[in-house]
């Protein structure tokens, strides 16, 4: 990394998840990180130095982030991935609220432990939930010409790019299967030469 710069260490799990639209940010801003992933076994003796006792974690310099969103947020604003003004960021926002309803709303059941219950609450998923919010998202990038919001390369279609292997598996489908639009966004981050490279070298996980 060049003198004068802070050093940028990004702590997870050894999985795509939440750190993977981290990890595409930082690359396409051409920053040298150091990818810290941190084995189940190992995150006990780590969790108390964490904020809030999660991950990821964004070590920039002598500052430590947290947050994904916020992390995200900040990333994007700084590589001219963000709105121009508020409400080319609400846009944004409210692409990137439509995304984590998704998810959290499928993570919920995914972790479930009983498993009678689980597969119970897979069934509205499936059936209501998933389609819903697929439907508004779908509008949302054909809206966008291919992108989350603004028509453009943003911030929201690096989340969704980095998340949606994760997803995938925590919704039992292939999510873009019949969302051609959600699909083009999803390419517009994956095509690109920095995300292509990050690819090539990163460990390869399932989630």
């Amino acid at each position: 990394m060049a003198e004068g710069k802070p050093k940028y260490v990004l702590s997870y799990f050894n999985v795509k998840a939440l750190a993977e639209p981290i990890r595409l940010l930082l690359s396409y801003g051409n920053i040298d990180f150091e990818d810290r992933r941190i084995s189940k076994e190992d995150w006990p003796k780590f969790k108390a130095s964490m904020p809030n006792g999660q991950m990821p974690v964004l070590q920039i310099g002598n500052k430590t982030t947290f947050q994904h969103l916020a992390i995200c947020r900040y990333l994007g604003k700084q590589f001219g991935l963000a709105g121009s003004n508020d409400w080319e960021a609400f846009e944004i926002d409210m692409a990137v609220d439509t995304i984590t309803d998704l998810r959290t709303k499928a993570v919920v059941v995914f972790y479930e432990p009983n498993e009678s219950i689980k597969e119970t609450k897979y069934v509205q998923l499936l059936s209501e939930t998933i389609p819903n919010i697929l439907k508004k998202l779908e509008e949302m990038a054909a809206v966008n010409k291919g992108h989350m919001a603004l028509g453009k390369l943003t911030w929201a279609d690096f989340l969704l790019a980095g998340l949606i292997d994760y997803m995938n598996l925590i919704c039992r489908q292939d999510l873009t299967a019949n969302c051609p639009n959600l699909k083009a966004a999803i390419n517009s981050v994956t095509s690109l030469p920095a995300s292509k490279a990050w690819n090539a070298k990163a460990p390869k996980t399932d989630m």
